[in-house]
């Protein structure tokens, strides 16, 4: 993806680590730039998780999941803060559009991140392969706040 020009340096370089990791689906490094209280929004559940352990658990998963994904066209604030990244992929045989919506900090780490996705049909074959992967997992690393 092509730079946005008035994103804010450190949230620049950040995204552009993000957009390597999604690329090579491992987010190894996805800790480097997350601040440790990142506030996690899944289309499939209510409650936001908390917590880098939460965010890589789950965003390492749904890169395996979702097959021929991409991100199509991105934006971001004045603040040069904010990013909104929209993708499309496919999952169980289901095409899904979504966009993250990505928040980062003064020193570039992100501090919020919100997938929302439609279909219901796609951001429901998500939720089926998410249970199946981290039923246990998931709930006992995230808090509600």
């Amino acid at each position: 993806m092509t730079g946005l020009p008035h994103l804010h340096p450190a949230a620049a370089a950040s995204l552009e680590k993000w957009h390597a990791m999604i690329a090579r689906k491992n987010l190894g490094d996805l800790p480097s730039i997350t601040h440790p209280d990142v506030v996690f929004r899944l289309p499939t559940a209510f409650n936001p998780y908390h917590g880098i352990e939460a965010l890589v658990l789950t965003m390492s998963n749904v890169v395996q999941i979702f097959e021929d994904f991409s991100y199509h066209r991105q934006a971001a604030t004045a603040d040069g803060r904010n990013v909104v990244l929209e993708f499309s992929a496919k999952l169980a045989g289901k095409m899904a559009k979504g966009i993250d919506f990505i928040r980062f900090d003064d020193d570039g780490r992100i501090v919020e991140l919100e997938v929302m996705m439609r279909p219901l049909s796609g951001a429901q074959a998500l939720a089926t392969e998410m249970a199946k992967r981290l039923s246990r997992a998931l709930p006992a690393s995230s808090e509600v706040r």
